[in-house]
């Protein structure tokens, strides 16, 4: 069964119009989270293809997958604006989720990119099983994420979960464990860093990240999901 039109019209015109006006430090994590990249590429919530121009040369082609129609377009465009460099990868850009990937994202891949996605999937360990399962032994998922933190800045993050934010951000939940249910996906972490994209004063509750690569041990299948990640 194929996964429900994702339409978010309000929510895709304010992350375009967000994107173009992108902090450096969202776009120094970007470059951080694809250097070194190599092979074959699955992104999946692609948005506006904000990450196409930091494929470097050992990236011989990116699959990215992206729901919304009016964001998938603009990733098109993207795709095409990073060709032009002449040294880009080639891309695929087609419709989909983790939960109904495209045709397009048949066999193993290299690498599996997760950016700003796992905030907003609505089952996080499924998505991460299907990650596994779509990497190569020895493949790497590429992780740069929205992270539940603690304190006064993880109740402001609670409190926007539980009204206005996801409705507002294209269901965005800011207080997420998105590092343990890596862990549980049964990847192995092998570099990772947390990150903070504005002050740690300041009540914004997607200021906490966290930036890393995660690798997949061996040739079975995704371990199951313990429980929900919330």
């Amino acid at each position: 069964m194929s996964a429900p039109a994702v339409d978010h019209p309000r929510f895709s015109a304010v992350w375009s119009w967000l994107m173009r006006r992108e902090p450096a430090a969202l776009t120094q994590g970007r470059r951080m989270l694809l250097d070194g990249a190599t092979g074959r590429v699955l992104e999946v919530g692609a948005g506006t293809g904000a990450n196409f121009a930091h494929y470097g040369p050992g990236v011989t082609e990116v699959v990215a997958v992206e729901p919304e129609a009016r964001l998938r377009l603009e990733a098109r465009a993207a795709a095409q604006d990073a060709a032009r460099s002449g040294a880009a990868p080639r891309f695929v850009v087609a419709d989909g989720t983790f939960e109904d990937l495209p045709p397009e994202a048949v066999g193993a891949f290299d690498v599996v990119v997760c950016s700003l996605v796992l905030c907003s999937v609505p089952d996080v360990d499924a998505a991460l099983r299907a990650a596994y399962d779509r990497l190569r032994p020895g493949g790497e998922l590429r992780y740069y994420e929205h992270v539940a933190t603690d304190g006064a800045l993880g109740v402001v993050q609670r409190a926007a979960d539980a009204t206005v934010w996801p409705r507002a951000f294209g269901g965005c939940h800011t207080h997420r464990h998105a590092v343990a249910a890596i862990d549980r996906a049964g990847f192995e972490r092998v570099r990772h860093r947390d990150v903070q994209v504005a002050p740690r004063w300041a009540p914004v509750p997607v200021s906490p990240m966290a930036l890393g690569v995660a690798r997949r041990g061996d040739a079975g299948p995704a371990p199951s999901a313990a429980g929900p990640v919330v």
